[in-house]
Formats: C-alpha cells, sequence, structure tokens
C-alpha cells in the first residue's frame, strides 16, 4: 500500500509536467520541485513507520476480552485496605496480580473503619455483590445527628438538643451541642449511601474471599517486599522479597503503609528512622497529637439518635462513634511531645510491659486530663476496662506536590504515599479511590510501552484531590486544639478566653457555609452516580437490625459485664480478659 502511495504521486506529479503549455516553463519547474519535494516526504514517512513498527516490537500488547495481548502483571506490596481494594478492582479487569504481605497469616485484629459515602460509591462501582456484602456488615452513622458537642457544658444526660438562638438570652437554653454535621443531606444532594462503619477485620475477610474467587493463589503472607529494580521503559520491574528470592513484574504498586519500603527507596529515606526529638519519623511528620483509644458497650440515652460526637474543649477534644453490636468507640486526642506513651500500640510494638508504669490505670490517667468535663465523657470512660486502652503518635505527610508518586514502573498509594489525620475519616476511603483510578488508568494501556506514563498520568488525576484532604484533614485537627475552645456563653464563666469568643462567632460559619462546602466537595468523587432510592432502602434495612444486636449486647453485659474485645484497635489480642462492669 505504502508503494502505491508513491507510485501515485509520481504519476500523477509526471503528468502535470507533461501536459503544462510551453508558455509556462516557471511554473512546470516549480511543479517538478514540488514532486521532488513530496516524493522526499511520502519516503520519510513511510521510512518513519517503518521505524515505529520495530520499535513497536519492542513492547508487548496487553489483552482484554475485547482486544488481543497477554495480561497485565502486576505486583502488590500490601494486603490493607487499599492493596486489597486494588488487588479485587485489578483481577476484575483481568490483570494478573499477585499481593505480598508481610503477616505470615491474616488474623481478625484492628478496630472499626470509616467509609463515607465517597468510598461506598467506589465500593459499589468495583463490584456491586462486594458492595453488598460490606453493607451486611456496615453500621450507619451519618443516618443520625453528628457533630460537635460543648465538652464542658453537655449536661451528661446524652440529652438530643436542637439549635436555637434564644440560648443568647435565656439560661434555661440546652447549649450541648455546638454545629452539627451535614452528612446525611450531602449524602443526599448526590444521591449515595449514607456514611458508617465496617469493622476491618470484617474487611478484611470480604476482599480476601472476593480476590480468591478469581484468583485463589493471589496472595503469599510472610514474605514482603523491600526493595525494587525498575527496568524502563516496557520493561516491568524487578520485585525484592524479604527471603532474598525476586519476581517479575509489569508494575509494582507500593501499598504497604506509613511506613513504606517502597517509598522509602523511591525518596531515599530510611525505614522507620526518627530524628533526635521524634518529630520526624521517614519523611513524616509529627501532628502534634496523640491519640488514646478505647471500646466499651454502653446504652446511652442518645445510642439511636446520634452517630459520632466530637466533644471540644480546651487543648484536647474526644471522640464517641456507635460501631455496631451496641460498641461505643472513643479517641482521646492531646497536644502531647512524641514518645509521651502511656499505652501500648501496635504501630510502635511497644507493650504494656514497657510502659513507665506498667500498672497504671490508663481511664484514671484519661479522666485525669478531663477535669470539669462533661458527665457524659466520665461515662464513657468508666465503662471501658483498662486493659483495652491503647494509644499511637499521630504522623503524616504533606502533599507531594513537587515530587511523583511514580518511579518508572513503580507507584505508590494510600497511606504510602499521603497518609493523614483521621478526624475526616478519610484515609482508607482515599486510599480505596487510589485504587480504583489506578486501575481504571492501567486498564488503559494497549501495551507495556505505556505503562510508565500511565503511573504519571494517574498522579497527576489524584494529587489535587488528595492534598485537599490532607489539608482538611490536618486543618481539623489545628483549628480544634489551637484555634477552638470552650465557646463564650453570657450566662457563665466557662468560655472567657480570645479562643471562646472566636469559637462563639466561628459558629454559623462553621454550621451553614464550611462544613456543608467541606462534605460536598468529599461526597463529590461518586464514580456510580445517584443511586436514586437504594440509599433510603439500606438505610431502614438496617435499622431494624442494628436495634436488635444492640440490645442483646447490652443485655450481655448487663449479665456478665464488659470485656476487652479481640481484635484490639491497633494490634492483635493475645487474650481476652472479662472484667466487672462498673455500676454507673
Amino acid at each position: 500500500m505504502k508503494l502505491s502511495i508513491v507510485c501515485f504521486i509520481i504519476l500523477t506529479s509526471a503528468t502535470s509536467a507533461f501536459i503544462a503549455p510551453s508558455t509556462t516553463r516557471t511554473s512546470v519547474a516549480v511543479t517538478t520541485s514540488s514532486f521532488a519535494n513530496v516524493r522526499g516526504s511520502a519516503l520519510q514517512m513511510a521510512d518513519d513507520e517503518a521505524d515505529a513498527d520495530v520499535n513497536a516490537s519492542d513492547y508487548e500488547l496487553l489483552g482484554r476480552p475485547a482486544r488481543p495481548g497477554r495480561p497485565l502483571k502486576v505486583a502488590i506490596a500490601g494486603g490493607g485496605v487499599g492493596g486489597l481494594t486494588a488487588a479485587l478492582c485489578m483481577l476484575k479487569k483481568g490483570f494478573d496480580v499477585t499481593v505480598y504481605e508481610k503477616t505470615a497469616a491474616f488474623a481478625r485484629f484492628g478496630g472499626p473503619i470509616q467509609f463515607a459515602s465517597n468510598a461506598l460509591s467506589v465500593i459499589k462501582e468495583i463490584d456491586e455483590e462486594l458492595f453488598e456484602r460490606v453493607m451486611e456488615k456496615f453500621t450507619f452513622t451519618g443516618t443520625r445527628a453528628c457533630g460537635i458537642k460543648d465538652g464542658l457544658r453537655a449536661d451528661g444526660s446524652f440529652r438530643m438538643t436542637n439549635d436555637s438562638l434564644d440560648y443568647l438570652w435565656n439560661p434555661e437554653a440546652p447549649a450541648d451541642w455546638f454545629v452539627k454535621f451535614p452528612l446525611r443531606q450531602c449524602a443526599d444532594l448526590f444521591g449515595l449511601p449514607y456514611t458508617g462503619v465496617i469493622d476491618r477485620p470484617d474487611l478484611q475477610e470480604i476482599l480476601l474471599d472476593e480476590c480468591r474467587k478469581i484468583k485463589p493463589d493471589f496472595i503469599q503472607n510472610g514474605n514482603p517486599v523491600n526493595g525494587y529494580v525498575s527496568k524502563g521503559k516496557g520493561n516491568g520491574v524487578t520485585v525484592n522479597l524479604a527471603d532474598g528470592t525476586t519476581a517479575e513484574a509489569d508494575v509494582l504498586v507500593g501499598s504497604d503503609g506509613i511506613w513504606s519500603a517502597i517509598r522509602a527507596q523511591m525518596y531515599g529515606e530510611e525505614i522507620k528512622k526518627s530524628s533526635n526529638n521524634a518529630l520526624k519519623r521517614q519523611g513524616c511528620t509529627y501532628s502534634g497529637y496523640t491519640v488514646f483509644a478505647g471500646e466499651t458497650v454502653l446504652k446511652t440515652e442518645d445510642y439511636y439518635e446520634t452517630g459520632y460526637k466530637v466533644y471540644i474543649g480546651p487543648q484536647r477534644y474526644f471522640v464517641t462513634s456507635d460501631v455496631g453490636d451496641g460498641r461505643v468507640q472513643w479517641y482521646a486526642f492531646f497536644a502531647l511531645p512524641p514518645g509521651t506513651k502511656k499505652a501500648p500500640s501496635g504501630w510502635g510494638g511497644t507493650e504494656r510491659t514497657a510502659q513507665d508504669d506498667p500498672e497504671e490505670n490508663l481511664v484514671d490517667y484519661i479522666k485525669s486530663l478531663h477535669q470539669g468535663w462533661s458527665d457524659e465523657v466520665m461515662t464513657v470512660l468508666d465503662s471501658t476496662p483498662p486493659d483495652s486502652v491503647e494509644q499511637r503518635d499521630l504522623y503524616d505527610r504533606p502533599p507531594e506536590l513537587l515530587r511523583s508518586w511514580a518511579d518508572g514502573n513503580v507507584v505508590l498509594i494510600g497511606d504510602a504515599v499521603h497518609p493523614m489525620m483521621p478526624n475526616l475519616g478519610q484515609g482508607g476511603c482515599q486510599a480505596i479511590e487510589d485504587a480504583f483510578v489506578l486501575s481504571e488508568t492501567l486498564e488503559a494501556c494497549k501495551s507495556t510501552q505505556k505503562l510508565e506514563d500511565a503511573l504519571q498520568d494517574f498522579y497527576k488525576k489524584r494529587i489535587v484531590r488528595v492534598s485537599i484532604v490532607q489539608f482538611l484533614s490536618r486543618l481539623a485537627s489545628d483549628l480544634i486544639i489551637n484555634a477552638f475552645d470552650t465557646p463564650w456563653s453570657p450566662h457563665d464563666d466557662l468560655g472567657k478566653s480570645w479562643k471562646s469568643y472566636l469559637t462563639f462567632f466561628w459558629k454559623p460559619i462553621l454550621q451553614y457555609a464550611i462544613f456543608p462546602a467541606q462534605f460536598a466537595y468529599l461526597y463529590s468523587y461518586h464514580p456510580t452516580g445517584n443511586m436514586g432510592g437504594l440509599p433510603s432502602a439500606l438505610e431502614a434495612k438496617w435499622k431494624k437490625q442494628h436495634e436488635e444486636d444492640a440490645e442483646m449486647a447490652f443485655n450481655r453485659v448487663e449479665e456478665e459485664g464488659q470485656s476487652t474485645r479481640g481484635p484490639s484497635f491497633f494490634k492483635i489480642a493475645e487474650s481476652e480478659t472479662v472484667l466487672a462492669a462498673k455500676k454507673m
């Protein structure tokens, strides 16, 4: 065909020259010259196409059901939420996926994880059966009142009150609630399922099971990835494993958490290395906050009416959330130096016996830091088994605006590249979004030649949104600790600092502008589109079951007392300790 085109151009040009009148000799010369240029260009184009064919033959075609080629081979470092979600998403697209996980075997450990409406939309888009199974284990919080309560003025009865301006002149007006979050309204705006929680072990088992349905041996335990060699465009990556062996893949996905070995190599970091003052650790910055966590089974007056509550006060805040089965999970955030260890932590590997005073009652310690606070906080703490309390210093990273998440055929997702403060509950949600967008981007690659560029495209697609969410997550903590205080009131002396006046004036802005805009932005990413009446139907189905399960738990505790739940929040509980329930 290429030769025929060239011959046609030659014939056409020659004919033009012969039929030209004798009075147009100059035109003939121009035409002949044009013929020479056209012929040269045509031959050059033919040569370029031939070179392109030779270069293209250096790369392998990547197949899909509707196109020829072999499956894309992907190695994933880390079997957490992001890694397993990426594995399922890619397996469903026909990729050949292997996950390398450091734990020798998966066990039920870890506390509840929040899934906001945006993450639920992604899960449903990935797989309908996955979504249905998650809903079976889900506890909705966004269907009920969620927001910020006054940690000093809440009257201790867990009463439900509405906002009213008459508290300015009426000393009897309730001041329990500061602002409420528009979670339900923002979810309804996009027609999405409501925010809630699922136990991490349940989510893990669902993801593992769904992946094994497609590839039974997709995961290798006890042999994590500790390095890689990216071999250039179209040549894949050599994956170095802890036992000294290697594996080959087209793409390596680093989903190995905040102390990522993949990120350490990519950015030239030393794994878990801390600065002398512990304010920096492997490129991550200490947030300024440490958090204690606990869980109790407790029936409060507002248990069925509230999802989660943030009690604010001077230099700290205390969060409670319904996590299903009658359980209330709480977090106590304090502005303390890093390494102020009082409780064990699964992240740092510390044990209770390694603490300065292993016999110290941690509930009493936390209560001592909340002197003068509402009895609602004290009631939750008093019902918590002291041995169940755990602690974690909170680290995050600034957005990687000047460095890509990708290096050749290697890419980072989730906490491995954008760990964030837990205030918005978006850490796991953003990892799930990463997994979905990365899978969609790789699916479009028709040959190995395009993979490196695809990974850079993925970074560009995600960096702006993730950076905004990171910023909002950190801002929430900084505002509550450094800029908020007990709000001013004309009826008492509990809030008289400049921060108290500022907090008071922030209230309408937060309630009617900032929080609606914040949650609307978070939920704006929803690949399913509007789900119509499904969210309401899911809530109605869940509500009855939730009450039955909770009442069973309340009755059990009444008879047997509280217990230290296994799994724990941050590590595998070695044993279950049963304690007598305190009488309130």
